[in-house]
């Protein structure tokens, strides 16, 4: 009985060694194990541990990249570079999505892209080294002034556009008031009948007129918008005519007849320019190939008479 005891006592001992291995800490999973443990882990994990996993690729390497090309930006743009840029943002009529920041960040990023495809450039030329030097040093400086010189052209073409759409303008602006229309009245007219830059510069005043900014300060904002010397001239005749009390419609029949005029004169002076502007294609590829259909066959036959 005492050895059965004794035996009863070994295997209870060894049952319950055996169970605190089982339960206790296992080893180091290998292979799919591991894996389905990594698994269940991360998708276990609380919020705020698996919060930088979940983030896009934007905004964790694009955000961070756009910050330090804006701080760079900043010390190579100069200290007035904020209010430069800002007036060609108005200029260009502040397009969709442009931002002070982000045309510096886009300046050094544009660097950066032009450095290396002048890199690129450089090695499919196969010329010597200052070359190559001079061919990535200018596609760099000419990535660091593309949004810059994009922007000139943007506030380039809404000039143009503005200058032409202006003359139409001050009619429909004309007919409303002597149709009975208040000035106003008729400036929303022509931001709802019309369309381009010109419309929403006058949809802009009127919105800043209507939440209680005066009539002229709105004008003079929107001339400041603007490097059309014809829109200039025009707000200074509406301010004038609404500060000294004449009539709008007597004023607004002037500057209709004074922009039709002067939209003519353009038109006559870019006529006489088209003879100067024809020369150089007129001379470097009509008379070549004139002078080839006229005295190709004339030189044939002169060599082969001699010949």
């Amino acid at each position: 009985m005492t050895l059965l005891l004794v035996l009863g006592v070994v295997l209870l001992v060894t049952a319950l060694v055996l169970l605190g291995l089982v339960l206790g800490d296992s080893p180091e999973p290998t292979g799919v194990t591991r894996s389905l443990a990594v698994l269940q882990a991360m998708t276990s994990a609380p919020r705020e541990h698996s919060r930088g996993q979940d983030r896009p690729f934007a905004e964790r390497v694009l955000v961070p990249l756009r910050a330090r090309a804006l701080a760079l930006g900043r010390r190579l743009s100069g200290g007035d570079s904020a209010e430069r840029i800002r007036r060609k943002l108005e200029l260009a009529g502040s397009p969709a999505g442009w931002t002070v920041d982000r045309v510096l960040a886009g300046k050094v990023i544009g660097a950066v892209a032009g450095l290396l495809v002048g890199i690129l450039f450089s090695l499919m030329l196969g010329q010597p080294l200052s070359v190559r030097l001079v061919v990535v040093l200018g596609g760099a400086v000419v990535g660091f002034f593309a949004p810059s010189l994009y922007l000139y052209q943007l506030a380039y073409d809404r000039g143009e556009r503005l200058q032409r759409d202006l003359p139409d303008a001050i009619d429909l602006l004309t007919i409303s008031v002597e149709a009975g229309l208040g000035f106003d009245a008729a400036i929303q007219q022509v931001a709802v009948h019309t369309s381009g830059p010109l419309a929403d510069e006058f949809a802009r005043a009127l919105r800043e007129m209507q939440i209680g900014q005066g009539r002229s300060a709105a004008l003079r904002a929107l001339a400041e918008r603007t490097n059309v010397a014809d829109v200039r001239t025009f707000v200074g005749a509406m301010v004038q005519a609404d500060a000294f009390g004449i009539p709008i419609s007597q004023v607004l029949r002037v500057q209709s007849r004074e922009i039709r005029v002067k939209r003519r004169q353009r038109a006559e002076q870019k006529a006489q320019q088209v003879p100067v502007k024809m020369t150089v294609p007129l001379i470097f590829c009509i008379l070549p190939c004139l002078f080839v259909a006229v005295l190709g066959p004339a030189v044939i036959s002169i060599m082969g008479t001699f010949g």
